[in-house]
């Protein structure tokens, strides 16, 4: 597996490497899997550059999008992506990636739909962004699904580290979305006006740790969660979340991170790819994966069979509600009635 260990985004890797090693040494077995983690900061290339020449059977991705591209490009092995959420990573300009995370593009959607149907005359929207990578692809996202059910989209881009400032000359509009790194966007939260309007969106509100310092400023925010204990589907492939938030527990003292669910499912991925395959062989364990079609901890895998990318798994939409984040979105599986501001 390469994925940062160190670095801005080693907290993320090494929740997801821990959930890997997890998964070998208690549901694949130690006699069956002996797994090696090489770090991709700062040079992922490097670190897929002495992953390979360790001769790996399995080549699992890393966490984030700019390393997920990075190791993609620079390996002709295939590559389980448990990490990076981007429609980058498509065919035919990358046919060696299994994609488990849905795009970034999507993240936004459910919200979308969740503010609609609490309110059909919401019409408008302002987009905060700063248009680049992670940023622009789910503000992308997000412009494309309003154009198409007749929201209007004002989009206001920022430069790293001045977001407050564009947001204090974003127009008004009944839905804000916010959508930069998780510094940018604690910026854009503690700087909006709420009474400005409706609902209020930001992809750091679906992350539990991330606006913890915020305590009651976080009320109200929605933001797409790739995962959450109480909103999990019943897999038909690998361990249920009871087991796996009891086990991640027992050995690392907390309960698991998003970045370690994906992770996770990449591995019961592959893992019933072997079975069903019979073999190691990349080829044709990308053929089985394009067919596959069921259900883990982490929700639905289905690839697009063009692209490539996932189109089983959906993000759910939370929303901060009494100090605790509560699924609104999609409707069956919603925890609680989504709140609108006014």
């Amino acid at each position: 597996m390469v994925t940062p260990l160190t670095g801005p985004l080693a907290m993320y890797g090494r929740v997801a490497g821990e959930a890997v090693r997890l998964w070998a040494d208690e549901i694949a077995g130690p006699e069956s899997v002996a797994l090696k983690l090489y770090d991709t900061h700062p040079d992922p290339v490097a670190a897929v550059r002495r992953a390979e020449a360790s001769r790996p059977d399995v080549l699992f991705g890393p966490y984030g999008r700019g390393p997920a591209l990075a190791v993609a490009r620079a390996t002709s092995r295939l590559v389980w992506n448990g990490g990076g959420a981007t429609a980058r990573l498509a065919a035919p300009e990358f046919e060696n990636v299994v994609n488990i995370p849905a795009p970034a593009a999507s993240y936004f959607e459910g919200g979308l739909a969740a503010v609609r149907a609490a309110d059909p005359r919401i019409a408008s929207m302002t987009v905060v962004h700063s248009g680049k990578g992670f940023s622009g692809e789910v503000a992308g996202g997000l412009v494309s699904a309003a154009e198409e059910i007749g929201v209007t989209c004002w989009e206001v881009l920022f430069q790293p580290g001045r977001a407050g400032e564009s947001l204090a000359r974003a127009p008004s509009a009944d839905v804000l979305a916010m959508v930069g790194s998780f510094r940018d966007e604690l910026e854009m939260v503690r700087a909006a006006n709420r009474s400005r309007w409706r609902a209020v969106m930001s992809v750091a509100a679906g992350v539990d740790e991330v606006l913890g310092a915020l305590g009651d400023r976080r009320e109200g925010l929605l933001g797409p969660a790739q995962w959450t204990p109480g909103a999990a589907v019943r897999p038909d492939l690998g361990p249920d979340a009871k087991w796996f938030t009891s086990a991640y527990h027992r050995r690392f003292g907390t309960a698991p991170p998003y970045p370690a669910v994906q992770a996770l499912a990449a591995a019961v991925i592959w893992w019933e790819c072997v079975r069903v395959a019979g073999t190691l062989d990349d080829e044709a364990l990308l053929a089985r994966a394009r067919r596959l079609d069921g259900r883990t901890l982490y929700g639905t895998f289905r690839l697009d069979p063009v692209t490539g990318l996932q189109v089983g798994h959906r993000v759910v939409t939370v929303q901060w509600q009494d100090g605790a984040r509560r699924v609104v979105w999609p409707p069956h599986r919603a925890e609680a009635s989504l709140r609108l501001i006014q």
